[in-house]
């Protein structure tokens, strides 16, 4: 089985992006527009294993040179425990390390554990939760041991 990881681009893969983002995160759905606007300052990218669609990330590049760099994965829940979600994390923090960041964080919505359990196992610490509309939403940070294996050096 082999796992592709694209650049998002065209109508066809917006749409593929917002069906697995609407998926994993219901209380942040968006809307076409919402999505290509988001296509403009961020990098999207969708999974596919042996040509299915299988989940998808983005990755926020740092504000500034050095700065905070935010990671997210998804994967779609008929697919996870195969280790894509392990996969898209790898590619998109090396992505942010490309970008420059010096710190990466990612967001997840607190009702998704498998998410919680992916970011924890892929080096990720809570530092934040906190509750929009209703919804309570978890970031966490990369550790230091991680980031280290990443090519980043201590205390980043």
């Amino acid at each position: 089985m082999t796992l592709r990881i694209e650049v998002v681009s065209g109508e066809e893969m917006l749409e593929q992006w917002r069906y697995v983002h609407n998926l994993i995160v219901p209380p942040a759905a968006l809307e076409p527009d919402e999505v290509r606007e988001r296509a403009g300052r961020n990098r999207l990218e969708n999974a596919y294993l042996d040509g299915v669609l299988v989940g998808c990330s983005t990755v926020r590049p740092p504000v500034r040179d050095g700065g905070t760099a935010t990671v997210i994965a998804r994967v779609l829940p008929e697919f996870r425990g195969q280790g894509i979600g392990t996969s898209l994390y790898e590619h998109v923090l090396a992505h942010a390390l490309a970008l420059g960041a010096k710190v990466t964080e990612t967001v997840v919505l607190a009702a998704n554990h498998d998410g919680l359990r992916l970011a924890a196992r892929s080096g990720f610490d809570e530092i934040e939760r906190y509750v929009v509309d209703g919804h309570e939403w978890v970031t966490l940070r990369l550790r230091d041991e991680f980031a280290s294996c990443a090519g980043r050096g201590p205390g980043t």
